[in-house]
This record gives structure tokens, sequence and C-alpha cells, in this order.
């Protein structure tokens, strides 16, 4: 596909390749952008810039179906390459933005290539967070983000005994499980008091603590990892605790986070810290720049007003749709209720709402019958739901949080009244 680019008056020489819109990243949140632009009826230029050597792809099943060798990589693809084609989404794989200048509105490439551009959107994700300590960087020590994260670790699996994850986060828990399922020795290492600390509840961290368990996973929490011994061939053997206890390893794999990839915008000028700030139509205080997904961070009123940063599918793809159509000039603030889902052995957790700050937890249900849901209540109103093998609660959950009512906590707790019946308090 043919680049557009401005020529010089009178001298039909091209300066600079340009663009109408130029979207930073080409994960969910980047692709969904020209996808969306592009259903809304935009019809001027749009190029797409994305690291890795690929066209985008879905992400969740890199630490579910595709570590575990269920899913290929082709299936993986959010669509077929004819897609952009025929779309006219020039996709520029292989490179990023290292520098921004929002006066001029120009992008300069880590290739040096430098492009302009009418809107820049910012969907550039984060990179995974790490230990900072002796031997963190051995070659068996290994990530999960990209494609080739998740390559390196299939490969190193197979003659890897003892697996220790650090992290006891969605990510580090769906590499145990994937581990655990072939037989591997397990241990996770878990800084906090239990497990899944920042997104939900005791009933759902105690759940999946004993659902690994019983697959053989052990789990060493309130515990820290001080440095990794290695060998003459710079590989990890060992990982030495904070109380001085050693675990032989083969391979350690970290879920513990991510860091925003900001610092073109933030050192733009970009307002920030954790995360580049946007406002409800995902605006930087940048001119003509916006901000989506893991990487911006907004007042969410599902939060109670919180200024949050959402690492999910669905929080990329509902703010793409917002800047798109503010591109495209309808003024449609985001305000979406989040959610969330995880797939651990048979278990698939399904999340709505967000659990922050919550002052009640109510069990529905009987965790040892792999069927339950938790409500996380805060002054008495629904504002978060979680649910293992119980779709029904997750879909009509949706309904409790938007609506606010404070409602019966008797009826909330059985499992055989439909959150729809349920009364008012």
């Amino acid at each position: 596909m043919k680049e557009r680019c401005i020529t010089q008056p009178n001298k039909g020489e091209c300066r600079m390749d340009s663009y109408d819109i130029i979207i930073a990243g080409a994960g969910h949140g980047g692709a969904q952008t020209a996808i969306a632009l592009r259903q809304m009826g935009f019809e001027g230029s749009i190029a797409m810039i994305g690291d890795e050597p690929y066209n985008p792809y879905e992400r969740p099943p890199l630490s579910k179906e595709y570590l575990s060798g269920e899913k290929t990589f082709e299936r993986m693809a959010m669509r077929p390459d004819i897609f952009w084609e025929e779309r006219e989404i020039n996709i520029l794989c292989g490179t990023r933005v290292s520098r921004v200048d929002s006066m001029g509105n120009i992008i300069t490439l880590s290739n040096d290539r430098q492009l302009a551009y009418k809107k820049l959107v910012w969907a550039t994700g984060g990179a995974p967070r790490m230990l900072d300590c002796p031997g963190s960087h051995a070659h068996n020590v290994f990530t999960l983000r990209q494609k080739r994260d998740a390559d390196a670790i299939r490969s190193a699996l197979p003659s890897a005994e003892n697996i220790n994850i650090i992290g006891g986060g969605y990510i580090g828990l769906e590499v145990a499980a994937a581990a655990a399922k072939i037989g591997k020795s397990v241990n996770l290492i878990e800084l906090q008091d239990r497990l899944l600390s920042r997104v939900s509840g005791r009933h759902i961290a105690d759940y999946f603590q004993k659902l690994h368990e019983a697959h053989g996973v052990t789990f060493r929490l309130n515990t820290k990892a001080e440095k990794f011994v290695t060998d003459a061939e710079g590989s990890a053997t060992s990982i030495i605790l904070e109380d001085g206890t050693g675990l032989p390893t083969d391979m350690v794999v970290f879920g513990i986070g991510i860091i925003p990839e900001t610092g073109p915008l933030l050192a733009e000028g970009a307002m920030g810290g954790n995360g580049v700030d946007v406002d409800s139509m995902c605006r930087t205080n940048l001119p003509d720049i916006y901000a989506i997904g893991d990487c911006a961070t907004h007042a969410n009123p599902y939060a109670n007003g919180a200024h949050v940063r959402l690492e999910s599918v669905q929080n990329a793809h509902d703010q793409a749709k917002t800047v798109a159509s503010h591109i495209c000039g309808q003024d449609i603030p985001y305000n979406v209720v989040p959610w969330f889902w995880s797939n651990q052995y048979d278990a698939k957790l399904q999340t709505i709402g967000f659990s922050l700050g919550f002052d009640e937890e109510i069990c529905r249900g009987d965790p040892e019958s792999n069927s339950f849901s938790v409500i996380y209540r805060l002054d008495g109103k629904v504002i978060a739901v979680d649910c293992i093998n119980r779709t029904k609660d997750y879909v009509q959950g949706k309904k409790l949080i938007e609506n606010a009512d404070i409602l019966d906590a008797e009826q909330l707790a059985n499992p055989g009244i439909p959150f729809k019946e349920v009364g008012l308090a």
C-alpha cells in the first residue's frame, strides 16, 4: 500500500510522510482504534506503529491457550492481513515512537524516520516489570507480554522441571496452571499475604490457592526474592528468598505487572506518572494527542471516581471507540463498567465492575462446588462481582452495578435467586 506524503510546493519533493491519524501501538487498543475509525466512516489516512514483526493479534491467549499449545498463533490474529490492506490501514512493524514533537505534530521512530500527523493516538501499553536484584536478567528468567516471550517460555518448558513464578496475579497464576498441567514442579512467590491482592477479595484468593495446590503448586506468600544464583553459563540455578531459603530453579517467570510505556509523551510535557493522564474523551494535555489502554490513567466512575489505570482488553477497546468517535466529531465520554476474565484449569473467572475500596464481601454459593460468585459492596451498593463458572451472575451483575441500588444481602447471597430478582434492602 502506498504511503501518503506531503510535497513541497513547485519542487515535487517528498519531505515527510504524513498521516491524518497515527496510532502508536499495534495491540488491542491501537488496532481497535483503526477498526472503529473505518467503521465510523473516517476516510483519512491511518498508520499504526507496532514494535513486533506481526500484524495485530490477541494477547490474552499468550498466557493461556497459546502457552499451553492449545491455540496456534494463526488463530490469534485480530483480523486477516487482507482486512488491513482493504481498509487502507498502513501498519509499520518492527519499530516504535522514540520522540514526540507536539508543537510540530511530528513523531520520530526508533529507526530515525519521521512522520507528521494531524492526530496521534498513544496505545503503547507497557513493558513487564522485573525485580532489580542480582541475577534477575539470567538467560532462564522470563517475562510474558509478547509472542516472543511466550515462545521463549514454551521452548524452555520441556527441559525445565523446577519452575518458579514471581507474582500472584492473573499472569503468574495462568502460567502456573499451564506448567502444572504438564507435570512441572511449580513454586509461586508472592510479596503480599494472599493472591490477587490488587483485584479481588479473600474468597477468590483462597479458592484459587486451593485449586492450584490441588494441582501440585506450592505457594510462598509474604515472601520476597532477594537474588538469583547463576552458573557460568549465565542461567539461574536457585532463588534466594529474604529469609535465606534457597529454591532450586530451571526457569523463572515474572508476573508482577507492567511499567507504562509513556516516556516520549512525558518527556514532551504530558501530565502523568503511573501512565498518562487523560480526560473523559481520552485526551492528554498535549494538543491533538490521545492515550488509551494500559498506559492511560483516567478518573473512573465505577472506581468511586479514583484515577486508575486498567490493564484489560475491554478497557482498551472501549477507550478506542471513545477516541474514534471524538475524532469523527461525536463527544461520547468513556463511561463503561469494566470487566475482566481469567481461565485456570477448569475454572473460568469473570469479573464485572471494579472492587477498589470495597467494605463488604458477600459469597454467593459454595466455593467447594467450583461454581460461585463473590459480591463486593461499598456503602451498601454493589460495585463489583467475581464469578467462578457462573456466567448468568456475570451477565446480570452489570445491572446491579449500574443501578447502584442497596439490595437485600440475604437474597444476594442466595444462588437460587437470580440477580435480576433480588429486592431492595
